[in-house]
């Protein structure tokens, strides 16, 4: 039992670069916390104009935006392109498979995405908001772009040109669990040409957009943590008055 139980220990101790290694190995970085109403409607905004020409968000209809303070005027004259009526689901017009024939593979549903890529490597925010900031420029891949959260990615960078074009610069290391192995290591990103935005104005906007998507993935989210508060204060008034009561009564038993 003491040997399983330390085999046990390494293997939970190993989660985490394991999580690492699925994925392109570099660090997360902490996606900044916007919960703000204007920074969850501009994510709305970015999210129905880059990404759901590609993706769809089958599990969200257009009309719980207006949890967000929209009207449904709002929603109808600025978001609502791929659908006819408020109520509907946020689905996209590209087949799956001319999506597969396009890009190798269809793209996934977002609907949930910020819940799904949670890991003990980071939250599934940290995931998103390092993921879309890491695209580079790559003439062997066949959208010419790759990415150093998920290597080889068939997404092409579909803010390329708010963030502009950036390359990705490696450097050889010598492999310190390997003598005499030489290992790819990433050096960090070139800007070849500016983008419309500023690096900072495309990181604020990129937080929108994953505060959105975090939101989208629960919208109850803010209502179940304000009644969890209810809840608990209510039972510290109730836990209150039961011991004074049982005070009391054992009081009167003496």
């Amino acid at each position: 039992m003491k040997l399983f139980a330390k085999k046990l220990i390494a293997v939970l101790a190993l989660v985490p670069a394991l999580a690492f290694a699925a994925e392109g190995g570099i660090p997360l970085d902490r996606a900044p916390d916007r919960n703000d109403m204007a920074s969850l409607q501009n994510g709305a905004k970015i999210f129905v104009n880059y990404c759901l020409n590609c993706h769809a968000a089958a599990s969200m209809r257009y009309n719980r935006l207006r949890d967000l303070g929209l009207s449904e005027d709002q929603i109808r004259d600025n978001l609502l392109f791929s659908a006819d009526k408020v109520g509907d689901m946020m689905t996209t017009a590209m087949r799956p498979k001319d999506a597969a024939a396009w890009f190798g593979a269809v793209p996934p549903d977002l609907s949930v995405i910020a819940r799904a890529k949670a890991s003990p490597a980071g939250s599934g925010a940290d995931y998103l908001y390092t993921y879309l900031r890491s695209f580079y420029q790559d003439e062997t891949r066949p959208t010419g772009w790759n990415n150093m959260v998920v290597p080889n990615v068939a997404m092409p960078h579909a803010m390329w040109q708010q963030q502009g074009i950036r390359t990705a610069k490696f450097t050889e290391e010598a492999d310190p669990h390997e003598p005499g192995k030489m290992v790819h290591k990433f050096a960090g990103f070139e800007q070849v040409s500016p983008g419309t935005m500023s690096q900072q104005d495309f990181d604020a906007a990129t937080a929108d957009l994953v505060a959105y998507m975090v939101w989208m993935a629960e919208p109850a989210q803010a209502t179940r943590k304000k009644l969890g508060v209810i809840v608990l204060l209510f039972l510290s008034v109730f836990v209150f008055l039961t011991w004074r009561l049982n005070e009391s009564y054992w009081k009167q038993v003496k």
